[in-house]
Parts: C-alpha cells; sequence; structure tokens
C-alpha cells in the first residue's frame, strides 16, 4: 500500500471512529490545570467552586467591578471549546473597568473542574452558574446579561431554549462566533483537507446535530441579542453565522467583524458596540454607523464642539 492511500486510510478511519462515539468526543477540547490567574492582568477576581447536579465540582473565577466604578450589570461568560477560562479571560477582562461584574467558568474537565465534559452533562455546569448566581448578594438587583462564544454560546441557546424561566432571567445575549449547526461546522472542517474533502457529506452525517443552536435559537423570544461574526472566521463559516441570526427572533442585530475565531474584543471598536447595545439592548440600531467610523468613540474635543 503506498504511504498517501495508508495515510488516507488511518484518516478515514480516525474520523469514523470519532464520528461513531459521537459528537461530543469532537466538541471539546478541555486543557486542565491553571497556567494563570487575572492577577496577570492586574484583576482583582476570586475563586469560586459550585457543583451541578450531579455531583460534579466545577470551577470558576469571579471578576467584580472595578473599585469606584458603578456596578451596571452580571455578565456570564461562557467560553469556547478549546483550553480552559485561563485562555478565555481576553474576551471579558475588560468588562469591570466599564461596570461590568463577570461570572467566567470552565465546564467540567476543563481547568480546575471535575469530570469529563460531554452533551448533555455539560447543561447541568450552565444550570449550577446560573444557580450561584441567583444566590450572590452581589447580583441581585442588577442586569444579567450572556456572553457566548462559539461552542459556549451554542450551548447556552440550548439551555436556555428549553428553560423559559431561566431565559427571562436576562436582558441581553451576546454572542461571537457561534456555529449554527455541529454537523454544518463538521462538514466544513473535512472541507479544509484534500483527503477528507470527498467524505465532507456522507462522514458529516455522522455528527448527531440535534443540539445544535439552529433548533434552537427561535425560542429565545423577548431578549435582545447581538451577534458577532467575522468575515474572516477560519473554523466557523460566515455563512453558518448568518443562519443562526436569521433563525433568531427580534429584537436582533448582527455586525460583522474581522479577524480570526472568537477574536472579536481584541479590538476596542468592538467592546464600544457591545456597551452601547447594552446600555438599551431593544433599540439598539446603530452598528453599522458605529463600525464604519474609525472616529469612534468620539472625543471629548469633538462633542464639547458639537
Amino acid at each position: 500500500m503506498k504511504p498517501t492511500t495508508r495515510t488516507f486510510c488511518k484518516l478515514l478511519f480516525l474520523a469514523i471512529t470519532l464520528m461513531m462515539a459521537g459528537c461530543s468526543s469532537l466538541l471539546f477540547y478541555p486543557e486542565p490545570g491553571q497556567p494563570f490567574t487575572p492577577e496577570k492582568a492586574k484583576l482583582e477576581y476570586r475563586d469560586l467552586t459550585f457543583t451541578a447536579a450531579d455531583g460534579t465540582r466545577l470551577h470558576a473565577w469571579w471578576l467584580p467591578a472595578k473599585a469606584g466604578v458603578e456596578v451596571k450589570g452580571t455578565v456570564l461568560h461562557l467560553h469556547g471549546n478549546g483550553g480552559n477560562l485561563a485562555w478565555h479571560l481576553g474576551a471579558s477582562w475588560w468588562l469591570p473597568a466599564q461596570g461590568y461584574q463577570v461570572l467566567l467558568m470552565d465546564y467540567r474537565g476543563y481547568g480546575l473542574s471535575q469530570g469529563t465534559p460531554s452533551l448533555p452533562a455539560v447543561y447541568q455546569d450552565v444550570a449550577a452558574a446560573l444557580d450561584w448566581l441567583q444566590r450572590a448578594p452581589e447580583v441581585k438587583g442588577k442586569p444579567l446579561v450572556l456572553l457566548g462564544q462559539s461552542l459556549g454560546g451554542a450551548v447556552g441557546v440550548h439551555y436556555l431554549a428549553g428553560h423559559p424561566e431561566q431565559r427571562q432571567r436576562f436582558k441581553a445575549m451576546v454572542f461571537d462566533g457561534v456555529p449554527a449547526s455541529y454537523r454544518e461546522v463538521g462538514r466544513f472542517a473535512l472541507s479544509t483537507h484534500w483527503l477528507t474533502w470527498p467524505l465532507q457529506v456522507p462522514l458529516s452525517w455522522l455528527v448527531p446535530d440535534s443540539d445544535s443552536a439552529i433548533y434552537a435559537i427561535p425560542k429565545l423570544t423577548g431578549v435582545p441579542q447581538l451577534f458577532f461574526h467575522s468575515i474572516d472566521d477560519p473554523l466557523v463559516p460566515l455563512s453558518n453565522g448568518i443562519r443562526l441570526y436569521q433563525a433568531a427572533s427580534p429584537p436582533k442585530v448582527l455586525q460583522l467583524t474581522r479577524g480570526g475565531h472568537v477574536q472579536t474584543f481584541t479590538d476596542p471598536t468592538w467592546r464600544q458596540v457591545m456597551l452601547r447595545f447594552l446600555e438599551d439592548p431593544e433599540h439598539f440600531n446603530g452598528l453599522r454607523r458605529l463600525a464604519e467610523d474609525p472616529n469612534y468613540p468620539p472625543s471629548a474635543k469633538s462633542e464639547s464642539s458639537q
């Protein structure tokens, strides 16, 4: 057997084995441990542990609003499928300075959390985080916001669609690079290598798709939603993100960005867009103007001259 043929056969066997084992083994790429803490970013924080319904102990960071800044709300940050919460701090570290306290949690099997990640088990992790927020005195009376990135957004959408009593607690939801369909993203990944390109359709049909966000997003009624998605996203194609936005119930807004997968908040402009959205989620419609204005936000000098 030629080397190229042998490599192809091994790859095909591995792909079929993984997919027949279930979607979960392909969705989650956890990294154990804690490579650094928010102290590295000079952020105040608190280590938290809470327990899922099945007894799994979970780890999270609580980032309080910066001292002296009025607390505007609380953000539940559900991160993507790789690494652990330390590697996703870059998406929410800036919020405490703007008056938003943050709960950034690790799913089971990630970081310092116990267990092994899988569907539907991780929905218990989202429920445990919401239970903690329900009890926390510093959260009471403050608006609750969901920040769901990539897989975290898809998990959040599916869970909240089935739990309307939890959904009603949110003032707004922000999604960043969220896949509409696990199967479509799997097909896209298979299409990026010449060895698996001919098999992208039959292999992708082995990926269970019933938990995908595209089927749940229409049920998130009554909560304003902001969708960020990069035109250049190499993992979740833009067409996937647009489909998810189109399936969502209004009020909703779509903001196209540039750059890699879930790199949105490395750009201060998109941070300002999210903050403006949170000021008045139901009526905010200035995304296009803000995105095209290189001088946004206006300086104090330009404001005083108007």
